[in-house]
C-alpha cells in the first residue's frame, strides 16, 4: 500500500508540474516570452512586437516599439513573481510551451495587462478573442502601439513590407515614406542582440522562412542589412530561422 501511495503522489506531483509553474522571478525574452527557470513561455492569446520591430510614433518618428513593450512587460512584473499555467506546447515552436502567466496576487494576466496598455494586439487566431474589448479600448485612446502608425507584428515578423498599417497616424498619402521606415534597409541593432536573420526561399526546404547569422559565421561580416536582428539562436529558431550552413562546428552566439 506504501508502495502504491507513493506511486500516486509521484504522479500527481508530475502532472501539477505540466500543468503549472509555480511562482518564480521572470526573465522577459521579449513583450511576448518570459522565461521561468529552464521553461520559456509565449503569453498565449495576443500578437506582441518582436524586440527589433519598428514604429512610427504620433510625431511621425521611428521609435523601437519591440524594445518599448519588452520594457513594458518588464515594468508589470517590477521585480515580482510571475505563475504561468501551463496549456500546452506552443504550436509555432515546440521548445516553448503557451502560458496563461499572473503576477502573484494580481487577477489580472499579463496578456491582457500589455492589449489592454496597446503594447500588444489580441491574436485573431485565439479561440475566444478574449482580449478584443481591451484591444479596441487602446485603440480608441490611442494607447502604446496605436499613438502612431505600424504593421501587425505577425506581418512583420514573415516581412510582410505590404501589411495593413495600423494605428492611429498612417496618413495615407505617406504610405510609402512609413513602409521605408517601418522596414529599413538599415535596421536598428537592439542592445546584446548580434545575430542577424536574413529571409531566403531556400530555406523553405527545411520548413523555415529565413537564415541566421551567427559573428562566427564566414557569411556574417558580407550580411550587411539584415532583415531581422536575434538576441539568442533560440530566438532566431522560435522565429522561424535556421542558422547558415558555413557557420563553424560548434559555434555559439557571443
Amino acid at each position: 500500500m506504501r508502495l502504491r501511495a507513493f506511486h500516486v503522489a509521484a504522479l500527481l506531483l508530475a502532472c501539477l508540474s505540466v500543468n503549472s509553474t509555480l511562482a518564480a522571478n521572470a526573465i522577459v525574452r521579449d513583450a511576448g516570452t518570459i522565461q521561468l527557470g529552464n521553461m520559456t513561455y509565449r503569453l498565449d492569446g495576443i500578437d506582441a512586437p518582436a524586440l527589433d520591430q519598428l514604429c512610427i510614433d504620433e510625431h511621425a518618428e521611428v521609435w523601437t516599439c519591440g524594445v518599448e513593450a519588452r520594457d513594458r512587460l518588464t515594468k508589470l512584473i517590477a521585480g515580482k513573481q510571475v505563475h504561468c499555467d501551463d496549456i500546452g506546447v506552443d504550436p509555432t515552436y515546440k521548445k516553448r510551451r503557451l502560458g496563461v502567466c499572473k503576477i502573484e496576487d494580481d487577477p489580472t494576466n499579463l496578456s491582457q495587462l500589455l492589449v489592454s496598455q496597446g503594447y500588444a494586439l489580441n491574436l485573431e487566431a485565439s479561440a475566444t478573442g478574449r482580449f478584443r474589448p481591451d484591444e479596441a479600448a487602446a485603440r480608441d485612446d490611442r494607447q502604446g502601439l496605436w499613438k502612431g502608425c505600424f504593421v501587425a507584428p505577425r506581418e512583420f515578423r514573415l516581412g510582410k513590407k505590404d501589411g495593413t498599417l495600423l494605428g492611429g497616424s498612417c496618413p495615407p498619402d505617406r504610405d510609402k515614406q512609413i513602409r521605408d521606415a517601418l522596414f529599413p534597409d538599415d535596421r536598428i541593432m537592439p542592445a546584446g542582440c548580434n545575430i542577424k536573420g536574413k529571409y531566403a526561399a531556400r530555406a523553405r526546404m527545411t520548413g523555415n522562412i529565413g537564415i541566421y547569422h551567427l559573428q562566427a559565421c564566414r557569411s556574417y561580416p558580407g550580411l550587411t542589412n539584415p532583415d531581422r536582428w536575434f538576441c539568442s539562436e533560440d530566438d532566431a529558431q522560435a522565429a522561424g530561422f535556421r542558422r547558415a550552413y558555413n557557420c563553424r562546428a560548434g559555434a555559439k552566439a557571443k
